[in-house]
């Protein structure tokens, strides 16, 4: 029987200008974007495993210096990077996550130790960091994830004495802020030729954030999911909304219990619950028949998706 694949991702939500974004920008962004994708899409065409293809696919999008996770990963208000990740196995619903990584080069990957070597769910720095050096996973200096637009977005920040969401409307960006600063979270789903389903995410948190915060990204159940009875969610967006809406857990739970398609779960949770709380952003989704869904209440979502029965998509703006 020849069962369906897919693959879904994204790289951040939020108010990004069809108008303001150069067409040398919009070229790169989606040039990363179908990168990731045909990365993971080839470990599923090939027979692999969904949890191996999400995997990659994130790390594609880790080691890209356009998108706030890993190389590209905001600054804290002490002037460091503080990364959190989260991956999750459809088939039992194991899961590994970290919170607050410093040094390892991609976060997604200290997410699948946590999963695969330890009895753990969530590590916290510095443990996270140490089980990864322990584990032989490359790290890397704080050189290593400088990059000059995150650092000019620190300073304008703490002129401004507060934090700030990559992906955000006028209220809490800077007004003349540059497009190009807009990119969040980034996470990928898949469904491979087993059936099994699989969802990873990892972010660099906000601008300027201080105590430790942790957003929805690397809390199973807010801003990752995944349940081969019925979907994998990565999220991207304002995490403390997503956290309070439990977001990627109500999408499975509208299904399960209502029977609802994936599309109409998500599109309650996202416009209907998500919206009138202020919580923006989006997320994709997908279902145990393959089934995706690409979801958003903001302005735009960086997005791919690619199946067997779909040719590939690269998405920015509201279509």
């Amino acid at each position: 029987m020849n069962h369906p694949i897919s693959l879904a991702l994204h790289g951040g939500a939020g108010t990004i200008s069809r108008t303001l974004m150069t067409a040398e920008a919009e070229h790169a962004y989606r040039q990363a974007l179908q990168a990731a994708a045909e990365v993971g899409y080839a470990v599923l065409r090939q027979g692999g495993a969904a949890l191996d293809a999400v995997e990659l696919a994130v790390r594609s999008l880790e080691d890209c210096p356009l998108f706030n996770a890993g190389r590209g990963a905001v600054f804290t208000h002490e002037g460091h990077h503080e990364m959190d990740a989260a991956i999750m196995d459809g088939r039992d619903r194991a899961a590994g996550a970290v919170a607050g990584v410093r040094t390892v080069q991609n976060p997604i990957r200290a997410a699948r130790l946590v999963m695969d070597q330890t009895d753990h769910v969530l590590l916290a720095h510095p443990g996270n960091d140490e089980l990864a050096r322990e584990h032989g996973l490359p790290t890397q200096p704080a050189a290593y994830f400088f990059t000059q637009h995150r650092y000019d977005q620190l300073q304008e920040a703490l002129a401004e004495g507060r934090m700030r969401l990559d992906h955000s409307e006028a209220k809490t960006a800077l007004p003349n802020e540059d497009p190009k600063k807009k990119m969040g979270t980034v996470g990928a789903v898949a469904r491979d030729q087993h059936g099994n389903l699989a969802a990873a995410t990892s972010t660099g948190g906000m601008t300027n954030k201080r105590y430790s915060r942790i957003g929805d990204s690397p809390i199973i159940g807010a801003g990752t999911f995944a349940d081969n009875r019925t979907c994998a969610i990565s999220c991207t967006g304002h995490g403390e909304f997503f956290l309070r809406a439990v977001v990627a857990h109500d999408i499975s739970c509208l299904m399960e219990y209502r029977g609802l398609s994936l599309a109409d779960a998500c599109h309650i949770v996202v416009h209907e619950k998500l919206a009138p709380i202020g919580g923006e952003g989006g997320l994709v989704a997908v279902d145990s028949f393959g089934n995706i869904a690409l979801p958003f209440n903001s302005d735009g979502m960086y997005r791919a998706s690619i199946s067997s029965s779909n040719p590939l998509y690269v998405g920015i703006y509201r279509d």
